[in-house]
């Protein structure tokens, strides 16, 4: 229900605002104005967006949680999609997920509705090839590996392929 509000609400707030900005300072500027946005918008995502892209490579570099880089990489991308969008209330929006600290404010805001039941770094708790031992162990699967010692073996060839024609010929 609230998705369908929003998708009712925004359209309506943006034409009420083109309206309003476009009767006072005419359509050129108006139009110049959302272009411009678009632009710098473009510009400070990427800006961004590297901020928040070398933030999430630290942490997984020293092996820290890297929730917090993740939300503020998507926050980032959101900000690009409202920036991208035609409006100004989009614009603002967009604007607003571009601060550091309004990112940490919406993230603190919705981390208190967000329960993690459980988070693991590293890969496998496990030694490598070996089995979960907590699982039991399936009689009627062989874990083995095939090793054919019965394939003749053929000396290694010293010339073309036979696959390639020779340049000569």
């Amino acid at each position: 229900m609230w998705i369908f509000l929003a998708f009712l609400a925004v359209p309506l707030i943006e034409i009420g605002l083109f309206v309003k900005v476009g009767g006072m300072i005419g359509l050129w500027p108006t139009l110049a104005i959302v272009v411009i946005t678009a632009v710098l918008g473009t510009a400070l995502v990427r800006r961004e967006g590297a901020r928040a892209l070398e933030d999430l490579r630290r942490s997984l570099n020293e092996l820290s949680d890297p929730s917090r880089p993740l939300a503020h990489g998507a926050m980032i991308l959101v900000a690009g999609v409202l920036l991208l969008t035609p409006g100004f209330f989009t614009d603002a929006m967009g604007l607003l997920l571009l601060i550091p600290g309004v990112r940490n404010w919406v993230m603190t805001r919705l981390a208190s509705r967000v329960k993690v039941a459980r988070f693991e770094m590293g890969g496998s708790p496990f030694p490598p090839g070996g089995a979960d031992p907590r699982r039991p162990r399936d009689p009627y699967v062989i874990d083995a590996e095939e090793i054919d010692n019965m394939a003749p073996r053929r000396p290694p060839r010293n010339g073309p392929s036979g696959w390639t024609r020779d340049q000569d010929q």
